[in-house]
């Protein structure tokens, strides 16, 4: 049944928005051209879309052409702001945005693990609202959340886990009560798999795991195009994973004696300690990676000391391969990003020969910073859909 006009124009609509976010300012000609529709619905698209104020012309194409083919249109950048939180252990991260994504203003802000519940929420709502501000946003529509633990997939709330600071669960809650703005909670893994997918190490893949190694150690799995977040919100906690090495064997309160105690930053930097390598990590920064970044200098007991990581890090691969086999695997995360290329293919070298499945190991391209990226265009793309759909 072919679509009715209405149902035609939406289509069309969405495709010139996504060129524009996409693409740039374009002129109609060049929507002419990308869209291949003819140039009077166009003229009726370009009509419609500043009626509704979602573009606006942005300047011209040359000054050697005039007309109205020669109008440069762009994306209202200020129809809508956006805000994404990256939500750690030890405190809170805040970027403050504008509909296509460019950064207005950015803060963070260290929270003691002894400062109660309700303070350390009001220290991070305080902190959002100044960011807010400084970025001159009236309002926010979407606010994109990082945090770790599991995201219940029925639910889409952050569940109350062992380990985690209460005041990670209650500060959802409190946005979500206090903003008027659609709020979206997301594992920080899963957020970071969503940045490098888009423009980092995992960027063309459809099918891939991310490794995040950080302060501990999860994965996030996409397979076909699609985040995979398992029948609980669980799919890669990798840290609970059984391994041989660790000393124990993990329990459903703790993975102390999982793979995270063999590539958790405490246990790399046990490792480190063992060949005689230490560094001072800069602030906020797991510890690990600073003895990795430092490990190249060290000489051979630095080479031997990667090399025992890489090590590690492949029985973790391996595993993942085993169950997954998908193609490629990105060490990601603040010690993935200061390893690099180096360590990756040490890694790799090291799962060839555990593994008959050929996996592919690249370096992240974005760490640490790769959650609150995520966490940004998810914001950006609930905007968009909300408002390019209307």
């Amino acid at each position: 049944m072919p679509a009715s006009s209405s149902t035609a124009r939406a289509i069309n609509d969405r495709l010139a928005l996504d060129l524009l976010q996409d693409e740039g300012p374009l002129t109609a000609g060049q929507l002419k051209t990308l869209t291949g529709l003819s140039r009077p619905s166009v003229a009726d698209l370009v009509d419609r879309l500043q009626g509704a104020g979602l573009i606006e012309v942005v300047g011209e194409s040359g000054a050697d052409r005039r007309g109205p083919n020669a109008r440069l249109y762009g994306i209202v950048a200020d129809r809508a702001h956006l805000a994404a939180l990256d939500v750690r252990t030890g405190g809170v991260a805040v970027v403050v945005a504008d509909l296509l994504g460019l950064t207005l203003a950015e803060a963070t802000l260290p929270i003691s693990q002894d400062t109660g519940t309700e303070p350390a929420v009001e220290q991070a709502v305080a902190l959002l609202e100044r960011t807010v501000a400084q970025a001159g946003a009236a309002r926010l529509h979407s606010v994109g959340i990082g945090a770790p633990g599991l995201i219940d997939p029925a639910t889409g709330e952050l569940r109350a886990t062992t380990g985690l600071p209460a005041w990670h669960r209650r500060l959802v809650v409190a946005l979500q009560e206090r903003l008027p703005a659609t709020v979206l909670v997301e594992n920080e893994t899963n957020l970071a798999a969503v940045a490098e997918q888009r423009t980092g190490a995992a960027r063309g893949l459809d099918t891939f795991v991310l490794l995040w190694l950080g302060h501990g150690v999860g994965a996030a799995v996409v397979l076909g195009g699609k985040l995979r977040r398992g029948a609980s919100g669980g799919a890669g906690e990798l840290g609970f994973l059984p391994v041989p090495g660790s000393g124990g064997l993990p329990s459903a309160t703790g993975c102390d004696d999982g793979f995270h105690a063999l590539v958790g930053s405490a246990g790399i930097c046990a490792l480190a300690a063992e060949h005689g390598i230490e560094a001072v990590p800069e602030p906020q920064e797991p510890a690990a990676a600073a003895v990795v970044r430092s490990a190249p200098s060290a000489g051979d007991s630095g080479a031997a000391f990667l090399d025992a990581l890489a090590r590690r890090i492949a029985v973790g691969v391996a595993a993942v391969a085993a169950v997954l086999d998908p193609g490629c695997v990105v060490i990601g995360g603040e010690v993935g990003l200061a390893g690099g290329p180096g360590l990756a293919v040490l890694v790799g070298e090291h799962v060839a020969r555990l593994s008959p499945l050929r996996t592919e190991v690249r370096a992240g391209a974005l760490g640490g910073g790769a959650v609150l990226h995520g966490a940004l265009l998810t914001a950006r793309e609930a905007a968009q859909d909300e408002l390019f759909s209307g």
